[in-house]
């Protein structure tokens, strides 16, 4: 007679048993938290839908009526600058009949539905509804476009659902601490750009967490520059985790401009690697800065946000341009080669004789992120 087959363990609950390891005897994170849809839904609900997201540059939105749209956890939303200068988001669904309203990014006057034509203005208040003055239940005023919380921090905008979040600049303090002598707020966008990769979003940010993977991965780029003996990557934070990297004279945009007298030693060269949780991975250098936020769409596939600019001593240089031009041509470089790198690992997870091996000490950001999310998801 056959033995009685053991329940099977959820993901959650393998993750917290990896998590609960000490770096030194923990493995990658399980297969099933990067296949599995039950988990995705977990991740959708106690991280996406709770915590801060980044929805770019408050600069990419420069005049009232510039708008962009974005869905968190489910939840279409509109991001936009106000009539009055402020940044705001709101539901991206009517009011009436719920189709969602505006789609990508553009300059609107004022948010008129597809369908019927309700129109809204900037704030999210009903302006107008056409035939509806016979419906004698009909209270403009009572129809506004549900708001949703949306701050401004060292230049990114930051989105939340949840209306009990703490303000971005208390929740993100400790990244201030650590990287505000660099100026990031006053750094400006030059590109942004989105595309989808089939992987699981959790896969690109460890991917970005880690240089570990340089070497090999980037062999035909910046593979060769890359010293896995200098790199640096201490303890994570409870809302990041970050390490750094300092870089010589191969790329000039990534030291510290002539004319910036304010950094000193090391500073003037040093690149630094932030992935604040969830989603937001951002790469800040003394000249320039390039940032990826993830959204997950689906197990295998996740949306990318990917945009990048200038420190304002490079910004004004007259050379900047054929500057920016040639880390753009490199990070282009870059993504081609991290995305195969990243496929190449979902693709792998979905095999039957695969299983997560032991962590580099230069993986010790991938661990607090595991930790990060075991923190998040109920086991």
């Amino acid at each position: 007679m056959n033995a009685p087959r053991s329940p099977a363990v959820s993901p959650a609950a393998e993750l917290h048993r990896n998590a609960a390891l000490p770096f030194g005897r923990a493995t990658a994170m399980p297969k099933s938290v990067y296949t599995d849809p039950a988990f995705l839904e977990l991740e959708q609900t106690h991280v996406f839908a709770r915590e801060w997201l980044c929805a770019g540059r408050a600069e990419a939105l420069p005049e009232p009526g510039d708008y962009l749209t974005m869905t968190i956890a489910g939840e279409p939303v509109i991001v936009l600058r106000d009539r009055d200068g402020a940044i705001r988001a709101m539901s991206n669904v009517c009011r009436h009949r719920m189709s969602t309203l505006l789609e990508g990014r553009g300059r609107i006057r004022s948010i008129v539905c597809p369908y019927h034509a309700w129109t809204y203005n900037l704030d999210g208040t009903l302006r107008g509804a056409p035939a509806m003055t016979r419906n004698e239940g009909f209270c403009r005023t009572g129809l506004s476009l549900p708001q949703v919380r949306a701050e401004v921090w060292q230049g990114w905008i930051m989105v939340t659902l949840d209306p009990h979040a703490r303000p971005v600049a208390e929740a993100l303090a400790e990244v201030e601490a650590l990287v505000g002598h660099l100026g990031m707020g006053s750094y400006t966008e030059t590109f942004r750009e989105t595309f989808r990769w089939a992987t699981n979003w959790k896969v690109l940010a460890e991917n970005f967490m880690e240089s570990y993977h340089l070497p090999a991965c980037h062999a035909g780029t910046i593979g060769g520059a890359s010293r896995l003996d200098e790199m640096v990557c201490p303890e994570g934070r409870a809302a990041f985790n970050y390490h750094w990297i300092l870089k010589d004279e191969t790329v000039p945009l990534a030291l510290a401009h002539p004319t910036n007298t304010v950094l000193t030693g090391e500073d003037r060269r040093k690149t630094w690697l932030l992935a604040i949780y969830p989603s937001l991975l951002v790469t800040l250098t003394p000249g320039y800065f390039w940032y990826l936020s993830l959204t997950p769409d689906g197990p295998g596939h996740v949306n990318v946000l990917f945009g990048g600019g200038m420190s304002p001593e490079w910004l004004a240089d007259p050379a900047a341009p054929d500057h920016l031009a040639a880390v753009k041509a490199l990070l282009d470089e870059v993504n081609a080669e991290d995305k195969g790198c990243v496929e190449r690992v979902y693709r792998g997870l979905g095999a039957g004789l695969s299983q997560p091996g032991p962590l580099s000490h230069l993986e010790r950001p991938n661990y607090d992120f595991a930790r990060y999310l075991a923190s998040r998801i109920p086991a």
